[in-house]
């Protein structure tokens, strides 16, 4: 559990690192002379100066951050932000955004590369979802391991003799089978990567207490995302980073919709801040790498499409402060831009908080008490 919250929380951090860089590259790309690219937030810890720019790792690991010169007005040379053409500064504002569909993108093909299972309750309808059954433990000395039953089998047809195999594809169904049959020889058909084998053993009468009669933990598990050959799965992941993309924003048009006509949150929209999504994450690590990174990948189209948003504190906003500008045919005040920009972010911080405490902490004390 523990490990899989760390995993979880620095995974997050990454996906906020790879944001920022994408920034960086845009800005060194655009011919700005970048002051400092920092992981971690001040105080500073360490830092190398390479070239114009000092890199730096600093004490709290939430994020990362660029310094530009003249990012909110106040100089005006060709080497700082304000002195760049429009086209430039837009590119440096997408370049945040574009960086996380990026990561999703090149996330979504290793994803493509290794396939996803995920696990599934009985009443999921088999036909629909491919479910099968797998092994996720198996006891010492129990029939199941002396038959030769091995962690991440799948167990595909039991029958005993003189009657019809049977299917096995709900977990009820598989014990009700083992009940009816304990004390008898009952033949199995696994398969073991790519080998189906026959095996066979006597369901215990009186197995130790939790242990049951052939001392097997199972769950059933179904194919969310097929594996592919490596050489289709960079289009396999375009395509789904855009798909997923599509869903996103009509989901969010929806949301919005909703909120404006005073039906408020939909069933199933439910926020999530920080600690929420790293409550996800770690719920999605215990489901196996696939998942967890499927989950992630998710989570930076998220992101990505979060940041367009037109609100001043998030590279949408400055996009719209740009678009003013254009419009206008001259900058905004620095002190105007700078004093609604930290307004609206302590308008995020505060909505933080508010989701932090009721969505998130109940979410994070529920994982924890169910481990």
């Amino acid at each position: 559990m523990i490990l899989a919250i760390i995993i979880a929380f620095f995974s997050v951090i990454f996906l906020m690192i790879i944001h920022e860089f994408g920034h960086f590259i845009a800005a060194k790309k655009s011919g700005l002379n970048v002051e400092e690219f920092g992981i971690g937030y001040p105080p500073r810890i360490c830092g190398k100066k390479i070239g114009k720019t000092l890199y730096s790792l600093n004490l709290f690991p939430f994020g990362a951050f660029v310094k530009i010169p003249g990012e909110i007005g106040g100089i005006e040379d060709r080497h700082s932000f304000s002195g760049l053409s429009m086209p430039k500064k837009v590119f440096i504002v997408l370049g945040g955004i574009i960086s996380f569909w990026v990561a999703a993108i090149i996330i979504f093909t290793v994803v493509f590369n290794i396939g996803v299972e995920i696990p599934i309750s009985d009443e999921d309808d088999p036909l629909l979802t491919g479910a099968k059954i797998q092994v996720l433990n198996v006891h010492q000395d129990s029939p199941a391991e002396i038959s030769g039953i091995k962690r991440g089998d799948i167990i595909k047809e039991l029958w005993v003799e003189g009657s019809d195999k049977i299917i096995a594809s709900r977990i009820n169904d598989f014990q009700d089978f083992i009940e009816v049959n304990k004390g008898k020889k009952v033949y199995f058909i696994i398969q073991r990567g790519n080998q189906s084998l026959n095996i066979s053993l006597v369901p215990r009468v009186s197995p130790p207490q939790n242990e049951g009669l052939i001392g097997v933990q199972l769950q059933r598990t179904a194919t969310l995302i097929e594996k592919y050959p490596w050489y289709q799965t960079p289009i396999k992941g375009l395509v789904y980073c855009g798909e997923i993309s599509v869903k996103a924003i009509g989901g969010l048009v929806g949301i919005l919709s909703d909120l404006i006509t005073g039906k408020g949150v939909p069933a199933g929209a439910e926020p999530a801040g920080p600690i929420g999504i790293t409550v996800y994450l770690a719920r999605a690590a215990e489901l196996g790498i696939g998942f967890f990174l499927y989950f992630i990948g998710a989570i930076s189209v998220l992101l990505a499409i979060f940041n367009l948003l037109p609100i001043p504190a998030l590279d949408g906003g400055k996009l719209l402060f740009l678009a003013i500008e254009k419009i206008k045919g001259k900058s905004i005040s620095p002190k105007i831009e700078q004093t609604i920009t930290v307004i609206f972010f302590f308008m995020l911080i505060t909505l933080s908080i508010f989701v932090t405490i009721k969505f998130d902490i109940p979410k994070f004390s529920e994982f924890i008490i169910g481990h």
